[in-house]
């Protein structure tokens, strides 16, 4: 009986207990702001069944917390969120997708507005406002839904509790700006945005030659050529051109292509042909990409991390917001494509082996070990079968080659070269050195497997390390001369961020970037 009365007081205080929260987290959701009597205009009680065309739970939460009243009574405030929407083109959004013009009627004529239509517009601000603030802190798309090769931290922006707070603080204009990307890159890209505004409209003629066009060549596409390096600036107006391809042109070719990321050397080939075939609308289509894309990317970069710009094949170590190392980097190829993501760094191996991964085993290494074995051999790779052991040329079963395990030895000659950082990631990718350091020397480095290799990576680890006794330069080239594989944790928190963008600003110039693989112009038409 002690028993069964102890199990009814049990379940009556779990029953109570249940019942209370649910009433707190009523109680929460039903909570209203208490806000003081407006200085102009009056506040009209909304019909909520006025709601449902919006089909916005998000819309009527809000509302929720005032009452069911209308809310932009100031002036001000209407004003300052009209100028946001009518400026939207400075953050790549197009003002119509906010109702701008609608909007702007509203506001003419407000103060013969019936209350009807003041309802009407105060809904129409709010809906569209949240809209806004969701599209500014983390874009228009959710990359998730176009990419299966990116992996960035989900962003669910509360906008109610951004605009509760604005109403509260009286901070409508720094809580509006609060949301939008801080990175000095996005900033850029505004500034790269205003500037490709200034350029006149665009009317020359594609360009079109065989082969390349080198110093003192005379050649019929060199007049377009001229038009196109004066049209960017890259060369300074002349009254009278030619089909001879000058020393001032020359120099002219240089300057454009060092802002294209391409070997400056003057040649025009098919490279540089390509990047000057982009018309304005083009290179604009491009900058609004990358801001969209901008707010995909996480806010906070955090303390020390590391940055690498997939088609700009550089990477960064920032810490305290200050770049401390650069270096160049070689990225996948389009058909074996660096994954975008963002992480955090756990290790370091110094002589790693290389577990070859699956599609490098399918397409490369299979193939070349049934026309002959000793490719295995040649390249230090040993085969295991899934106990663990070795298997000889006699044991390999061709049909059977996917189901082994195939490990390049630590050396020189691994294909990771003498170290790797590893980070978790479902792509099974990581940063190391190579045995092909030769390769840094090429303006077009998309040659990679996935991975992405780092130029001298020795140097990189040591200053992620941090550790000047155990492993400073020195240290770090006895284990090597070990050969023995030595894993070493990072003691403090380094994100990593493998990004993609192709344009920015500097020092009042367009920098562009190659779209390696094929994704500015194709994101750019997701969002008209």
């Amino acid at each position: 009986m002690r028993i069964l009365l102890l199990s009814i007081v049990s379940l009556l205080f779990v029953g109570c207990k249940k019942e209370v929260q649910a009433k707190e987290i009523a109680q929460s959701k039903a909570k209203t702001i208490v806000r003081k009597v407006p200085k102009t205009g009056k506040i009209i009680s909304i019909d909520t069944t006025l709601y449902n065309k919006f089909e916005s739970p998000v819309l009527e939460d809000f509302y929720a917390k005032f009452n069911n009243e209308t809310v932009w009574q100031s002036e001000e405030d209407r004003k300052m969120i009209l100028n946001e929407f009518s400026n939207a083109e400075n953050e790549g959004l197009n003002p119509d997708d906010y109702r701008i013009k609608k909007l702007l009627a509203f506001e003419k004529k407000f103060s013969e507005l019936s209350d009807k239509e003041l309802v009407d517009y105060d809904l129409l601000l709010t809906y569209n406002l949240q809209k806004y603030i969701w599209h500014i802190s983390q874009g228009k798309i959710n990359p998730k839904s176009l990419y299966s090769d990116w992996d960035l931290p989900d962003k669910n922006t509360d906008v109610n509790k951004v605009l509760v707070h604005a109403f509260e603080k009286n901070v409508l204009q720094t809580s509006i700006d609060s949301c939008k990307p801080q990175h000095i890159v996005y900033k850029k890209l505004k500034e790269a945005l205003k500037l490709i505004n200034t350029f006149p409209k665009d009317t020359i003629k594609k360009i079109a030659f065989d082969g390349k066009i080198i110093p003192n060549d005379t050649t019929k596409a060199m007049i377009n050529i001229k038009k196109r390096l004066m049209y960017w600036k890259d060369l300074e107006p002349v009254d009278s051109l030619t089909n001879i391809y000058d020393t001032k042109t020359i120099n002219a070719v240089k300057k454009f292509q060092e802002r294209h990321g391409l070997a400056d050397d003057g040649v025009i080939g098919q490279g540089t042909l390509k990047a000057l075939n982009f018309s304005k609308q083009d290179r604009k289509h491009q900058i609004i990409a990358n801001l969209e894309r901008w707010k995909w990317f996480p806010k906070n970069l955090g303390n020390e991390y590391i940055i690498v710009n997939i088609p700009e094949y550089k990477l960064r170590l920032v810490q305290n917001n200050d770049t401390i190392r650069k270096h160049k980097v070689i990225v996948g190829t389009a058909k074996r494509k660096t994954p975008i993501l963002t992480s955090k760094l756990s290790y370091t191996v110094f002589n790693p082996t290389w577990t070859v991964p699956p599609t490098i085993l399918k397409e490369d290494v299979i193939p070349a070990t049934k026309k002959n074995w000793n490719y295995l051999e040649s390249k230090n790779i040993t085969v295991y079968d899934n106990n663990g052991n070795k298997v000889t040329s006699g044991q390999w079963i061709p049909s059977k080659a996917m189901s082994y395990r195939y490990v390049q030895s630590p050396g020189s000659y691994n294909s990771l070269g003498m170290v790797k950082i590893m980070f978790p990631n479902r792509f099974s990718v990581y940063l190391h050195d190579t045995n092909h350091r030769d390769y840094f020397v090429k303006s077009n480095r998309s040659l990679s497997s996935g991975c992405v290799r780092v130029d001298q990576p020795l140097e990189l680890t040591a200053t992620l390390l941090n550790d000047s006794i155990n492993y400073n330069q020195e240290k770090i080239g006895e284990i090597l001369k070990t050969g023995e594989t030595k894993n070493v944790k990072f003691n403090k928190e380094i994100l990593l961020h493998q990004w993609y963008w192709t344009a920015w600003s500097k020092n009042n110039q367009l920098i562009f970037r190659d779209d390696i693989y094929s994704l500015d112009e194709e994101l750019y038409n997701k969002l008209k």
